[in-house]
């Protein structure tokens, strides 16, 4: 037979669950009920920054609420997906990546204060945008065979947007499969890649569209392939890097939102909902399409299998490359 005392200690517990539960599904049910904040954990200016500043506006219009962009660059996105990684996971802090970028960096870091597959959950896919090879208009080579021959009598740096990022990781593949050979120049993000590229400080660069593409139409840097496994008619008769001697080769770009793991599903799937009807307008989704990228939308279930294939696939070329970072 219980004490009192127990039956008492009993009887509050009781109580406090019954009233938890009722608040956490008063809490779901009024989502959002204040500012959201997307955390691009990239400096201003890259293919991420640009879809979230796309979207924020749109998606607090849906969500009748104020959306934030916050960049919060730092170890090639590591340290704004933290962040959100370590954030109440409420539906209040979305993380708006590369997450192509984020599925490699467990397999490059050697320590990760965060899990990316655990401690982050998938929302949606939102675009992709193949990277571009191009190349400073010095340069003397009008396509990816010339600039391999040329790669064996010259130095070329190739600027990456940051060491292990999806745009290095494509360039060391481009280079195990050609024969290539160049210094890769690491920064710590893809605009000054860009800008190093262009005022003729690095030679060659692999990087997203978005960013890419205007440099390309002012003329200041020259493309030599596309990534993607079909030629794009953006950019007129530029050959795939398959289609010059690099059979089966694609890389690029892939926008997605991630959100702390924990966060109800039915904030999720309103998050997924809303995100979604964004993205596919008619607006948008033609802005996008000018400046190279993709629309691609998946379900939280589909952009969670996305990840983790992306998570082996550039492990493989990671351990092939020795690359590792503490």
């Amino acid at each position: 037979m219980l004490s009192p005392r127990r039956r008492l200690l009993g009887a509050a517990c009781l109580a406090a669950l019954s009233l938890g539960l009722p608040l956490a599904a008063s809490a779901q049910a009024n989502w959002p009920s204040r500012p959201i904040k997307i955390i691009v954990p990239y400096p201003p200016g890259g293919s991420s920054d640009i879809i979230a500043r796309s979207i924020s506006q749109p998606l607090s219009e849906a969500l009748k609420q104020s959306v934030i962009v916050e960049n919060k660059p730092g170890a090639n996105g590591n340290l704004g997906a933290d962040f959100v990684a370590k954030s109440a996971p409420d539906g209040y802090t979305l993380l708006l990546c590369d997450v192509g970028a984020l599925a490699i960096s467990p397999s490059v870091y050697t320590r990760l204060p965060f899990d990316p597959s655990t401690d982050l959950r998938g929302v949606t896919m939102l675009a992709y945008s193949p990277h571009l090879l191009v190349v400073h208009p010095s340069v003397k080579a009008n396509n990816l065979k010339e600039l391999v021959a040329l790669s064996k009598t010259s130095d070329l740096n190739f600027a990456v947007t940051a060491t292990g990022s999806a745009p290095h990781l494509a360039g060391v593949a481009l280079e195990r499969a050609s024969g290539a050979k160049w210094t890769y120049v690491p920064y710590k993000g893809g605009v000054q890649a860009v800008q190093d590229t262009v005022s003729g400080q690095t030679n060659v660069l692999m990087n997203g569209m978005l960013a890419t593409l205007p440099q390309v139409q002012a003329g200041r840097l020259k493309v030599l392939a596309v990534s993607k496994a079909t030629r794009m008619p953006l950019i007129g008769d530029v050959p795939t890097i398959a289609e010059q001697g690099v059979p089966g080769y694609e890389s690029g770009t892939w926008q997605g939102v991630r959100v702390a793991k924990g966060t109800p599903d039915a904030i999720i799937q309103r998050l997924n909902k809303e995100l979604i009807t964004v993205i596919r307008s008619a607006d948008i989704r033609s802005r996008l399409a000018g400046q190279g990228a993709e629309v691609v939308t998946m379900a939280p279930a589909e952009e969670e299998q996305f990840f983790n294939k992306e998570r082996a696939r550039w492990a493989a070329v990671v351990k092939a490359a020795d690359i590792k970072l503490d």
